[in-house]
């Protein structure tokens, strides 16, 4: 399965790091979560593979409330020059 959609780059400040996130948008969440029921890993995850402008990479996204967010690592705002606020087109596949 394969998606496209747009999305805002959250900051989630911790103790020691700041973690970036994307929630997706809740219709695709609910398609996700249906087609992935039984399947998923630990702490509800699932593993997909993304692409922001022109990098892509793996990851896992995690249910956060009625939804999941999609977290952006470092390497990815750095190439794509985004951060907190950032709008973002992105492809996500299963």
């Amino acid at each position: 399965m394969q998606f496209e959609f747009s999305g805002t780059v959250i900051e989630h400040e911790g103790e020691k790091a700041s973690w970036f996130f994307v929630t997706l948008p809740d219709d695709l969440a609910q398609e996700i979560a249906r087609f992935t029921k039984g399947m998923r890993g630990g702490w509800g995850s699932v593993k997909v593979d993304v692409t922001i402008g022109a990098t892509s990479w793996n990851t896992s996204i995690f249910p956060s409330g009625d939804s999941f967010v999609l977290p952006v690592k470092k390497a990815v705002r750095k190439a794509e020059g985004i951060g907190h606020g950032s709008d973002v087109e992105i492809t996500l596949s299963i």
